[in-house]
């Protein structure tokens, strides 16, 4: 399968790139999720900006939060000690995506930007209070990864904007775990849980839950995090968590013939339970 006929431009800075790029373009990184899509015919951009040269966007910053530059690996990532010791749940979401082939060149901008439903740092981003940095021709902006995410391959971003860069408070005194139920063939995530447990002991002082693969988007479960709060992370307080994460994702649901949503309903509950037992 081949693209459309579409021109290629490689951008040497931030602002350069916002300068090239028009309505009808886009922005390339590691092409991983865009050049498939323009293979189906699916998009078809007239032009398209190549920022992965751009040193300014490339990276991993540990001073505070942990900040990640838009043109970084997945593999980078996963291999950072820094990640794995202030987020270990994106270490191990982003170790997870596609194949090595994808890790080595597929980037974390470029996955955020494509948001699709099924790819596994997003329910990570949102469930660690990720904040999702974002230049355009206006100016800087930041933009909280519950709110990036708006639907179905659906972001905050408008047209010309470059996403810059990604920021995640230090969670190095959290418990984290993201787990999946990956499709045999692509590996997307059919269900993805990431779980952020702060304890007192052997107390539950605050959980937050994302799911991500059974939904349109990552979605954050209020529900779930509720159950869990001030339990010791016992049967009873699981049970009610997976009843609860039901509940939350009920209006963001995705299915297909091989796995409806009833049956991804369930799983989200199934895999709620191994996420918090990774974590704890």
């Amino acid at each position: 399968m081949w693209p459309n006929k579409f021109e290629y431009a490689r951008a040497g800075s931030v602002d350069e790139a916002l300068a090239m790029i028009s309505d009808d373009g886009k922005f390339l990184a590691g092409g991983h999720s865009l050049l498939p899509v323009m293979k189906l015919r699916l998009d078809a951009p007239a032009h398209l900006v190549d920022i992965n040269r751009i040193e300014s966007l490339s990276g991993i910053s540990a001073n505070g939060d942990l900040t990640i530059g838009a043109t970084t690996t997945h593999a980078e990532i996963a291999g950072s000690a820094a990640v794995q010791s202030m987020c270990a749940a994106l270490a191990s979401a982003c170790g997870q995506v596609g194949d090595q082939a994808v890790r080595n060149f597929g980037t974390i901008g470029g996955n955020i930007a494509h948001a699709d439903p099924a790819s596994d740092p997003p329910t990570v981003l949102v469930a660690c209070g990720a904040t999702v940095n974002i230049q355009g021709a206006a100016g800087a902006r930041s933009v909280g990864a519950e709110d990036f995410f708006v639907d179905l391959f659906e972001t905050a971003l408008d047209d010309g904007e470059l996403i810059t860069s990604v920021s995640l408070p230090n969670c190095s005194d959290c418990q984290c775990a993201y787990v999946k139920f990956p499709h045999p063939a692509s590996r997307y995530a059919i269900v993805g849980v990431a779980v952020c447990l702060k304890m007192d002991g052997d107390t539950c002082t605050q959980a937050d839950v994302a799911v991500g693969g059974a939904t349109v988007k990552a979605v954050k479960c209020a529900g779930a995090e509720a159950a869990l709060a001030g339990s010791a992370l016992d049967d009873a307080a699981l049970e009610a968590a997976a009843a609860a994460v039901k509940a939350d994702i009920a209006d963001w649901l995705a299915g297909d013939i091989a796995y409806p949503e009833s049956y991804r309903q369930q799983m989200a509950g199934v895999f709620l339970k191994r996420a918090v037992r990774a974590a704890s």
